[in-house]
């Protein structure tokens, strides 16, 4: 075995038991886990939606744990203007004005995770902030620009309350690689631990199961790419993600039709190149977290709503049923578009 399989399957074994701990501290979301651990090795950001008290803040506090490095958490409200991100002032003892970094500033380089709570809550002004700061790791401020190449974003969405809050915009939406949906499964044995078991009552003790710095973070930047470059892709499944992309686009030329939509009146634009780019980016992630070398169709289906279906742009009438109909375009393409 080569230096490189090693290092991939010694890498493999850290990620899955990462992903065994965080299973073990937020229980019945095993497949938002696993697709949380593809979004990590994938270096890509992700956005997670979820009702009030399912366990977002815990799953990304204990994601946080396990990468090590800085560690930043703001809170998404209607006032929070974007210098809020980048310092804050204040008066010290000798009733001074002082100027401090703020929460983007404040580690520097070793910034490995952002916690962005509620992003919706936050002004248009601070989403266009911070899709500078996911798209190039980077920002400028105080005549200099500071680089951030360890950056990982995770930000969550409160479906519930819709007052005092802001959609993002289609550009930042496209930033984040994944959107997962954060739905604890309909089990009575989970809910019965979650309620009855006193360890689940104390968040931060049961963070702190997490072993920190479990998933080196610095390393980690300069690993990921020997997972894409290790995994390969056939002709036959290159044409079938090409067919997935042009499926979202033009779903009639596959014979793709949901109830009660008119089907030539759905899209204003589907898939792009990013967005296919992303798409394969999560499935090598995928195939390797399962042991292969090569990229199969089942990887592609794997994660193929969460990183598409935030990245489709519907018409305005069906843009406000996005909620169920998302879910049932995605799945209608991975039904109708044939597998290799």
């Amino acid at each position: 075995m080569t230096s490189t399989h090693t290092n991939l399957a010694d890498w493999r074994s850290h990620a899955l038991a990462l992903e065994q701990q965080l299973n073990g501290v937020i229980l019945g979301l095993q497949p938002s886990i696993r697709l949380l651990i593809i979004s990590i090795f994938a270096r890509g950001h992700v956005l997670l939606e979820g009702n009030v008290g399912v366990g977002k803040t815990t799953l990304l506090r204990a994601t946080a744990r396990g990468l090590g490095g800085g560690y930043q958490r703001i809170e998404g409200t209607i006032d929070l203007m974007p210098q809020d991100l980048i310092y804050h002032t204040y008066i010290d003892t000798e009733g001074k004005p002082k100027v401090e970094p703020g929460p983007i500033l404040a580690q520097g380089e070793d910034l490995s995770v952002f916690f962005f709570n509620e992003i919706n809550r936050a002004r248009p002004q601070v989403h266009s902030l911070m899709l500078r700061v996911m798209a190039e790791r980077s920002i400028g401020a105080f005549n200099r620009s500071f680089n951030f190449p360890h950056l990982q974003v995770f930000a969550d969405r409160n479906a519930v309350e819709k007052e005092e809050t802001f959609e993002l915009p289609g550009a930042a939406r496209d930033r984040f690689l994944m959107e997962i949906a954060i739905a604890p499964a309909e089990d009575k044995k989970v809910y019965q631990a979650l309620t009855f078991e006193t360890r689940f009552h104390d968040t931060d003790t049961l963070i702190e199961s997490v072993h920190e710095g479990q998933i080196p973070y610095r390393e980690l930047t300069t690993f990921a790419p020997q997972i894409q470059a290790s995994i390969h892709a056939s002709e036959a499944v290159q044409d079938y993600v090409e067919h997935l992309r042009v499926a979202t686009c033009r779903p009639q030329t596959y014979g793709i039709q949901l109830p009660e939509v008119a089907m030539d009146e759905l899209m204003v634009a589907g898939l792009g190149p990013r967005g296919s780019s992303m798409l394969v980016r999560a499935a090598k992630v995928a195939a390797w977290l399962d042991g292969r070398d090569y990229l199969a169709p089942q990887d592609v289906a794997a994660v193929f709503h969460e990183v598409v279906a935030h990245r489709l742009f519907f018409t305005p009438i069906y843009e406000l049923q996005r909620g169920w109909l998302a879910r049932a375009f995605t799945q209608a393409i991975l039904q109708h578009v044939p597998a290799p």
